[in-house]
């Protein structure tokens, strides 16, 4: 659908795909006016994840996108599903068959969640599918093909083969089900082909046939095969399918499919029975290979029989079955971006320094010291920032400690080689490495193996909870001077350098993700995180904290009580209002304290990427709320929070979202912002996000998202705006520089 006036897509819509109902009013003033355990006061989780998922996808079906930029999202979308159906649905299906019937905050089922978010995914299908289909002649146009098989001349096919004959066939290893053979097991997301053979006057056999995933899943024709121009690809599935004779000798090869399978990655580890939680992770993983299958995705036009087959020995409802048009599993499509030509892909970024970091040769801690620094990647270079940081404690002699938490990293992680440095100089390091990070169990467990080599104490995680915290302290000894001593280069003392950020320790993602950290050599600070680090490597949590938000002990009552003070200045007609950005507002307490706040005439003004319960707009309820959502060029990863506080507003950063998971069942950190440049810079990024047209939506109170379009006035991209910004070196804390006429 285009607009008639620009030829450009209208702006999009992101369903939220189950009724709502009406909260009731009841009779009363102030909280009895609503009763907040109303299921109708809240959005499904599932439901709202899966819309954020519809507005990624709209990235892909987008015309003003970049081509290859288009690609890339649909590759992203097939991802995002793909851990959607593991972790929720998963879990949806095993407490179906667990007999749950306990609902959710908005009153449903897991059954009936369950069958919204399968009918959901099943529209989401079909609709990258279209997308596919669509962007595929496009592609074509502009010099990248992706042909079928059978669209290649003679030369090519022969090439193919050859091609398969040396590269491929050694890889493939068919298994046959038969009396003689018992059913094979198929692999979570893998590609596979079902084939059915019989030999003369047999019955039909079926085959599975995985798909190598050490192959090339989109085979270039090489120069060589062939004399037309351009980038050409065959999807490998079927080469293998076109040359099944070599595979299958001797028998007739009736049809084939391709078909895919998803696992439950919700499997249950028991830390109370492990000896430890290498153990209990370890069991994790081999239970995630064999776990329940949640989704079958089948390729259209699939012999009968042949789904039948699948569906009986997979044990899956008819409901979990996707029949789609292939390609199946669109993941490898990122690979066609390497073949980018000009105006096909977003312009390349680069991080910048920090205007205030010299990673090079200036004095890092000095400059620390002498005031805290605020970084946003990828605006700001995370190697020459933070990462800087950790390696120039590695070597600097007097630095005697280094502290860190990874949830996760890189498998090259430079930040590990850093701390294995600092261990091999002689410093005290303690890392807290976090085995219950979902999906990244065994990078985690690859890494804590190579520190403990290195004789690097290293603290697993903690029974009962995941750390989830962006923490980093590094114990230095210096000259008292400038701490209150009385300035005798003999005189030292220990200083504290703190790193409390959004983000994780990862240099990859920090490219691709947006996040905020603060470095600080405020003492308090660093005594707050010496305090959560003892928690890690001891056995006791403190519950309060000096100047840090630290779940599971003082933060969420902490958070309620911010709340709560901007509901007292609005009822006594002071200035009061709360901004806050996140990926999920998740928890259905702090929804209802924001419904509260509204009540009281509090503006709240939220930014959540993804999950969000609260329902904006309702009359008596929430109408002075307003949610938005940013989905483009990066991934909005961090998490701020404002509250007005009467015209001397309080500012944080942190790790914790506002779901229940974050606040009770992580080990979390925040951190107060009290800089004044840092403030105006937290300032002018919630300005930017809250001012773009181009990639923003907007919720409604029934869960649907609309996208913002620019209209006459000038086009105002945050991500842009933000790239502009550090391009030109200005200071943190400058005023936001947007074009005339955007407001």
């Amino acid at each position: 659908m285009t607009d008639d006036r620009e030829g450009l897509p209208t702006g999009g819509t992101a369903v939220y795909d189950l009724p709502v109902a009406e909260p009731a009013v009841r009779d009363g003033e102030g909280d009895d006016a609503f009763d907040f355990e109303d299921p109708a006061l809240y959005l499904n989780r599932e439901l709202s994840e899966l819309a954020f998922h519809q507005r990624v996808l709209h990235e892909a079906i987008d015309e003003r996108n970049p081509l290859l930029e288009r690609v890339r999202f649909l590759a992203i979308v097939t991802r995002n599903l793909d851990e959607f159906v593991m972790k929720r649905v998963g879990g949806l299906k095993q407490q179906t068959e667990a007999g749950v019937g306990d609902p959710s905050p908005d009153g449903r089922s897991p059954d009936e969640q369950w069958a919204a978010a399968l009918e959901t995914v099943g529209r989401m299908f079909e609709a990258q599918s279209a997308c596919y289909r669509e962007i595929r002649p496009l592609l074509a146009e502009a010099g990248i093909r992706v042909l079928d098989h059978e669209e290649l001349t003679a030369g090519e096919r022969e090439s193919l083969r050859s091609y398969f004959e040396s590269e491929v066939l050694p890889t493939l290893t068919p298994l046959t089900f038969d009396p003689a053979h018992p059913f094979p097991f198929i692999s979570n997301l893998s590609l596979s082909l079902a084939v059915r053979t019989r030999r003369e006057g047999g019955e039909p056999r079926f085959s599975r046939v995985k798909i190598p995933e050490n192959r090339p899943r989109l085979v270039r024709i090489r120069e060589a095969w062939t004399d037309r121009e351009g980038e050409r690809f065959v999807p490998l599935e079927q080469v293998v399918a076109a040359n099944l004779d070599l595979l299958f000798p001797n028998v007739e090869v009736l049809d084939w499919a391709t078909f895919r399978v998803t696992r439950n990655a919700e499997v249950r580890r028991n830390e109370a029975v492990a000896e430890g939680l290498i153990e209990a992770i370890e069991g994790v993983l081999r239970k995630r290979r064999f776990a329940t299958v949640v989704r079958l995705e089948v390729e259209e036009g699939m012999p009968e029989p042949v789904r039948e087959l699948l569906e009986e020995h997979l044990e899956v409802e008819e409901r979990e079955v996707f029949e789609r048009p292939p390609p199946l599993d669109l993941r490898d499509l990122s690979r066609l971006v390497e073949s980018a030509s000009p105006g096909h892909t977003y312009e390349p970024w680069t991080p910048r320094d920090h205007p205030r970091l010299d990673p090079e040769g200036g004095d890092l801690f000095a400059e620390v010291r002498r005031k805290d620094v605020l970084v946003h990647h990828p605006y700001h270079s995370f190697d020459r920032s933070v990462q800087a940081f950790l390696e120039r404690a590695a070597t600097d002699e007097d630095v005697l400690a280094i502290k860190l938490a990874i949830y996760r990293t890189a498998r090259d992680s430079r930040v590990i080689e850093a701390l294995i440095e600092a261990a091999r100089n002689g410093k005290q390091v303690a890392v807290m490495v976090e085995l219950k990070a979902r999906f990244d169990e065994e990078n985690n467990l690859r890494w804590v193996r190579r520190l403990e080599e290195e004789g690097i104490h290293v603290a697993y995680g903690t029974i009962g909870l995941k750390t989830h915290a962006k923490v980093a302290l590094v114990v230095r000894e210096e000259p008292a001077a400038g701490r209150g001593g009385g300035g005798d280069v003999d005189d030292r003392g220990v200083r504290l350098y703190s790193h409390v950020g959004t983000g994780n320790y990862h240099a990859e993602t920090a490219k691709l993700y947006t996040d905020l950290g603060v470095l600080t050599a405020d003492r308090e600070v660093g005594a707050d995180l010496a305090r959560v680090f003892n928690y890690f490597t001891g056995h006791s949590m403190a519950e309060e904290y000096r100047r840090l938000l630290v779940a599971p002990g003082d933060m969420r009552r902490r958070f309620t009580e911010l709340v709560r003070r901007e509901v007292e200045h609005a009822r006594q007609g002071r200035d009061a209002g709360i901004e806050a950005k996140m990926n999920s507002l998740e928890d259905p307490t702090m929804v209802a304290e924001l419904y509260r706040a509204s009540r009281a005439g509090v503006d709240v003004d939220l930014v959540v990427r993804g999950i969000c319960r609260l329902r904006p707009g309702i009359a008596g309820l929430s109408e002075n709320v307003t949610v938005r959502s940013v989905v483009g060029r990066f991934l909005e990863h961090s998490r701020v929070f404002r509250f007005e506080n009467d015209g001397d507003p309080d500012y944080y950063l942190g790790s914790a979202d506002w779901m229940t998971r974050n606040l009770d069942r992580r080990v979390e950190v925040v951190t107060p912002v009290e800089d004044p440049d840092h403030r105006a810079e937290l300032d002018a990024v919630l300005d930017a996000l809250g001012r773009d047209n181009r990639r923003a939506w907007v919720m409604d109170s029934d869960g649907n998202y609309d996208q913002l379009r620019p209209g006459g006035d000038p086009v105002v991209e945050a991500h842009r705006v933000l790239m502009d910004r550090a391009a030109a070196g200005t200071p943190v804390g400058a005023p936001l520089d947007i074009p005339d006429g955007s407001e």
